[in-house]
């Protein structure tokens, strides 16, 4: 299984960015799929999650209404649409999947078995 996450960058406060995670191996669809971000000396925190098989989506309370995650079977790539961004969302942003048909919270960290190599999100005020 191998994650490649992508689609970070430098941007202003109020602006958005488009990740996304190439998955090779299995298909996204019988995957939870999961977005993580880490600052520098915080741990790694929850953003958003997608339950395999469902539509059923579940977003962190600092992002709700404003990050969206979704999944394109076709391209076997799950985004997460990150719209007006605030200076508080930089971070090392990170895509992870939980094993194939696999259980557990969407909001865990132990839910999710393979890890992308991150993506760094910057945003200035």
């Amino acid at each position: 299984v191998q994650l490649v996450d992508s689609g970070g960058g430098a941007v202003q406060a109020g602006d958005s960015l488009r990740l996304s995670c190439a998955v090779s191996g299995p298909t996204v669809w019988t995957t939870t799929m999961g977005w993580f971000r880490q600052a520098p000396g915080l741990e790694r925190e929850f953003v958003a999650g997608l339950r395999w098989s469902t539509t059923i989506t579940d977003q962190a309370d600092s992002v709700k209404g404003r990050f969206t995650i979704s999944r394109n079977d076709a391209e076997n790539t799950v985004y997460l649409q990150m719209n007006s961004l605030k200076p508080e969302d930089t971070a090392v942003y990170y895509c992870a999947a939980g094993r194939p048909y696999g259980s557990g919270p969407v909001r865990r960290l132990e839910t999710y078995a393979y890890w992308a190599q991150g993506t760094q999100v910057t945003v200035s005020s």
